[in-house]
């Protein structure tokens, strides 16, 4: 009956360089926990891309 009068927090993306001063602890948890997952995503990434460009190299290096 009430439920259209609580307040309705809207979570919003994290930007780098964001003013965090006001977050709350639990904020900066979530915050911090999604952070090191696209750190984890972006590394697993950047491993691949690393593979990829070492076989190209193998493939078209010049021979000595």
């Amino acid at each position: 009956m009430f439920d259209d009068l609580e307040p309705t927090r809207k979570k919003t993306a994290y930007v780098l360089g964001q003013d965090v001063s006001a977050f709350s602890l639990s904020d900066l948890d979530e915050t911090m926990k999604q952070l090191e997952a696209e750190i984890a995503r972006l590394g697993a990434v950047r491993k691949q891309k690393s593979a990829s460009q070492s076989a190209a190299d193998a493939l078209f290096r010049k021979p000595d």
